[in-house]
């Protein structure tokens, strides 16, 4: 369900390209579509939670995945009328938080039951994001593949994913609730309970939307700054760019594993640093109209996403009171997300300063955001590390 959820993001950001070229889309309108996204999942992850922490994991979960696959249905839609291409990506954002709060606190418990040892939660909380990003690359990088070489692209291209998403929905029956109903609410049952502790805020704002802006910016704005010498395998460079990217993610978490089980801010730290590299690289790539160079960015951009995802999850995990760990993770999520309008910052930015030194602005942003996030998280504070 969790690969699922990502395949669905990323298999519209693969297509992009074809967008623009046979439906006639502007930059504008594609980076917007983009933002739809992040606009749709920002409620569905805020509405699912609290909902998943009061009547279970299951019938959340399972409801927003067939809403999932009726986003992909309207997207499929959207080959005939670009009508449908705004509501799909909307319900594609609604559904795809609901999955990443209930799913993602179903997977959480299910792999660290209540008589795990201490210490477990951050490791368990970690298995959600490995399989959203697994989705992430497998989804564009088949999108972009249909799109470049079979008949009707912008329909079969999202075959793929209504498979997946009914492959999930047999295999989910077999996993048991982890959360009976009313497991969310405060012992007189009327009013939920505070699960946003102060030591949270401090431990995630400074960098939760640097998590998606590193990799939106990896796959969605790079493929288009280096495309020049492409020569007609656009496409196809931006379905390896999806894959690259979130790839990375998933290839770097043996060392955040490491990483968080010594230090949790010690992870934030060096993905923030990661990706602060990936921007620079960026700009170089940009400047010089390098796609290679575009992929090496795109992979350190995708490793410092996968560090600081990491961290995220596994911070929520550890701070979640009992009973509210879906509410804690959908505010992280719901931050995390904000990253997506990245690109259409960049790109209205671009009007008034050139790419590349954006780019090296965003590296300095970076190092100033891990700078303060050390300092709001020093040893002394209690509750942090």
């Amino acid at each position: 369900m969790m690969t699922a959820s990502g395949w669905s993001a990323n298999q519209f950001a693969a297509l992009l390209g074809a967008y623009r070229a046979g439906a006639g889309l502007s930059d504008a309108a594609v980076n917007a579509l983009l933002a739809v996204y992040a606009v749709g999942l920002i409620p569905g992850l805020l509405a699912a939670a609290p909902l998943s922490d009061r009547y279970g994991r299951r019938p959340v979960a399972l409801g927003a995945l067939a809403l999932n696959a009726v986003a992909t249905l309207l997207l499929m839609l959207g080959a005939g009328s670009a009508f449908w291409l705004a509501p799909g990506r909307l319900l594609t954002g609604i559904s795809a938080g609901a999955l990443l709060s209930a799913g993602g606190a179903w997977v959480k418990e299910l792999s660290s039951p209540p008589y795990a040892p201490t210490g477990t939660e951050t490791v368990a909380a970690r298995r959600s994001g490995v399989f959203v990003s697994l989705g992430f690359a497998s989804g564009g990088l088949a999108a972009a593949l249909i799109a470049q070489w079979a008949p009707h692209p912008m329909v079969l291209a999202y075959l793929p994913h209504l498979a997946l998403a009914a492959l999930a929905w047999g295999l989910a029956q077999g996993s048991p609730e982890t959360c009976p109903a009313g497991a969310g609410r405060t012992a007189r049952g009327t009013r939920p309970l505070r699960v946003a502790r102060p030591a949270f805020w401090r431990a995630v704002l400074p960098m939760a939307p640097w998590v998606f802006a590193a990799p939106m910016v990896g796959f969605a704005t790079l493929p288009g700054l280096v495309d020049g010498g492409l020569r007609g395998w656009e496409v196809v460079y931006a379905g390896v760019a999806t894959a690259v990217v979130p790839g990375a993610g998933v290839a770097v978490q043996p060392l955040a594993r490491r990483l968080i089980l010594r230090s949790r801010l010690l992870t934030a730290v060096a993905g923030l640093l990661v990706m602060a590299g990936g921007f620079a690289l960026a700009g170089a790539a940009a400047t010089h109209q390098q796609p290679v160079l575009g992929l090496v960015a795109g992979a350190v951009l995708g490793a410092g996403y996968g560090l600081v995802l990491t961290y995220g999850l596994g911070t929520a995990a550890a701070l979640a009171a009992p009973g509210g760990l879906a509410r804690l993770t959908s505010y992280f999520w719901s931050l995390a997300y904000l990253g997506m309008f990245a690109p259409l910052l960049l790109s209205t930015l671009s009007g008034g300063f050139p790419m590349p030194r954006l780019l090296a602005g965003s590296a300095v942003l970076a190092v100033l955001s891990c700078a303060l996030l050390v300092l709001l998280n020093r040893p002394r504070r209690a509750g942090t590390r």
